[in-house]
């Protein structure tokens, strides 16, 4: 079976997704093969097997970003559908995909999932530094989640008056996109210096979860990459 829908990726034009305000950001439909997305949502990793991540301290006053976290790490139990388009992911054709959009070869990826609860929040925030951008997949549908219950990644304009190193809250913003979240929808951007985003309070049941797998796509400097050819671990790559 196909994940990725190689022919809709080749559409998706480079110079639209770095034109775009107030960064570089797209929200296409159906990257996914129907059949692949449908595979991947029925065999979603459990929740029982995540870290949780609540009431971590942030940096610059941000509130903590609380949900449940799986890392990928080869080895780790997955259905045989993730396994498959995680190696997708790891293989030429998106990493061509990739370094066409960023305009680089210099990338280094990882992927994880997360599983936000009722009541949770992902704050304001700009990326760190060492990542060029992330790629977030969304696996809730119309059948198994209400719009009403809010979990869009917010695109965030601070219209350039915020410094990168603040706690802003969303309501500080001059304006805010919400990317189409639901079924066979993804969203990319590139990280700068002002590529604010977050999202606000889900508003859903108890026993739902906001569902996303990410992928996170890091630049490698020259250190990094004399570090791999050494076959030594890349430092400074948390989030």
């Amino acid at each position: 079976m196909t994940y990725l829908n190689f022919e809709r990726i080749k559409e998706i034009d480079p110079i639209v997704f770095k034109s775009r305000k107030p960064y570089p950001w797209i929200n296409p439909e159906g990257l996914l093969t129907d059949q692949g997305y449908q595979s991947l949502k029925e065999t979603l990793p459990d929740v029982s097997g995540f870290e949780r991540r609540f009431g971590e301290a942030r940096k610059f006053g941000q509130q903590s970003h609380d949900r449940f976290n799986l890392e990928y790490k080869p080895g780790c139990p997955l259905s045989l559908a993730w396994q498959g388009f995680i190696d997708e992911l790891q293989g030429p054709a998106y990493r061509r995909f990739l370094q066409r959009l960023y305009g680089t070869d210099a990338l280094e990826l990882r992927f994880h999932w997360h599983y936000t609860p009722a009541g949770r929040s992902v704050s304001p925030h700009c990326d760190s530094k060492h990542k060029l951008g992330s790629h977030l997949f969304y696996f809730n549908t119309e059948e198994d989640w209400d719009r009403a219950w809010g979990g869009e990644t917010l695109i965030l304009d601070d219209g350039g008056r915020l410094p990168r190193k603040s706690g802003p809250k969303f309501e500080d913003f001059d304006n805010a996109i919400a990317a189409e979240a639901l079924g066979n929808r993804s969203l990319l951007f590139r990280s700068t210096g002002k590529s604010w985003h977050g999202v606000k309070a889900i508003n859903c049941p108890e026993d739902r979860l906001r569902k996303v797998f990410i992928v996170v796509i890091n630049r490698l400097n020259p250190t990094d990459r004399l570090r791999r050819l050494f076959g030594r671990p890349i430092k400074g790559r948390g989030d």
